[in-house]
């Protein structure tokens, strides 16, 4: 294998509704693409880094100047024996992970259609029914949510993930378990809460939660394993998870017993893989969390989710939940009963539709 050249491009795309979380609310949502030309066959990737450094400390721009001017240099004209020594290759430059994965996980689709293979398969995946959840962002008030919450669940998605900041949660919980007594429940406070918070969020243990994900803040493993030490509730660990040594960290720490696997929070399929294979060696499950991808970026998350322990609904939900016309075909789906079926065909599986991404391009750049 050997990268002929790349093209970089940003397009973007209008949410169907706005999408609030403890730090952020988001309509127009800019998307990085990444296209790789390998020996001829093109491989797609999506870096997911925002507009703005408040999820993580990449951002569009950041890793745009990455790929362009320390990625590409390092592959031009290397020949490589498969996708999974791009993560080593690339190991001298630190940190940058959503840089990484977007030229990463772009050679890997590249290399699995080389080789008529599925992606998933080509990852080792196994899982041919992967159960869905939700993501719902803080609403301007409870019926509201209560509305957004019916209304995902009646589109059959098996648990419901609801945003929380300070002085939005108790109430939000305490509505959802009065009129769903029943349903897989958790809360993503998204690195809102300190310390000081402690009491607060262990009164959220009387909502019977399957998980308080990433309530502390986002580099501090330390105090989610105080924290985790209080609660019979998991504790699951999000922002705090960049690379296998956190994962590890926060497992040998007692900081989460769950953990929430971004792809490109972490770089790509082989350092996924890598965090998947501990966790699942550890009993520690796994899931996989969404950043508001379009479908190159949702369809690399499918395949991620094929491994044996993403045991937990991810929040791979379906594309008409987010866009009225995504940027692939067929779009992703979501059957009756909240689950999701892997592509059969190469690659992602999922064929990008170039008149669309072109008419929605704001820029391009190509390597060569």
């Amino acid at each position: 294998m050997k990268v002929k050249s790349v093209c970089l491009r940003e397009i973007r795309m209008t949410l169907l509704a706005p999408f609030e979380t403890s730090f952020d609310r988001v309509q127009e949502r800019r998307v990085f693409l990444v296209e790789a030309n390998v020996d001829g066959v093109t491989g797609w990737g999506e870096p997911t880094a925002g507009a703005h450094p408040f999820y993580s400390p990449e951002t569009i721009e950041t890793a745009w100047h990455i790929i362009r001017d320390f990625a590409w240099p390092i592959l031009r004209d290397k020949k490589l024996s498969s996708a999974a020594e791009v993560w080593s290759l690339l190991g001298a430059i630190r940190g940058h992970n959503m840089a990484k994965a977007g030229i990463e996980t772009a050679l890997w689709d590249a290399e699995a259609k080389m080789r008529a293979l599925p992606l998933w398969k080509l990852l080792g995946g196994t899982r041919q029914e992967l159960p869905c959840g939700v993501s719902i962002g803080i609403k301007k008030d409870l019926s509201e949510l209560e509305a957004a919450v019916e209304k995902e669940l009646a589109a059959g998605y098996q648990r419901i993930k609801i945003k929380i900041k300070p002085g939005r949660e108790t109430s939000e919980c305490e509505r959802l378990r009065e009129r769903f007594p029943k349903i897989r429940l958790m809360v993503d406070a998204n690195s809102a809460y300190r310390r000081e918070d402690f009491p607060l969020l262990q009164s959220l243990e009387r909502f019977y939660l399957m998980m308080i994900e990433q309530p502390l803040e986002w580099d501090d493993i330390y105090s989610h394993a105080e924290l985790q030490k209080l609660l019979k509730t998991p504790i699951c660990l999000d922002e705090c998870i960049h690379s296998f040594s956190d994962a590890r960290a926060a497992i040998d720490l007692g900081a989460c017993r769950i953990i929430n696997v971004k792809l490109c929070r972490v770089g790509g399929h082989t350092a996924a893989r890598r965090i998947h294979d501990l966790c699942q060696e550890r009993s520690v499950p796994v899931w996989c969390g969404g950043m508001l991808e379009s479908g190159i970026g949702r369809a690399h998350n499918i395949a991620m989710s094929t491994l044996p322990n993403f045991t937990l609904p991810g929040d791979v939900s379906a594309s008409k939940r987010y866009w009225t016309e995504d940027i692939i075909e067929p779009e992703v789906t979501v059957s009756p009963q909240g689950i999701i079926r892997p592509p059969s065909g190469p690659g992602i599986g999922f064929e990008p539709r170039r008149d669309l991404i072109e008419k929605l391009t704001l820029r391009k750049e190509v390597l060569s």
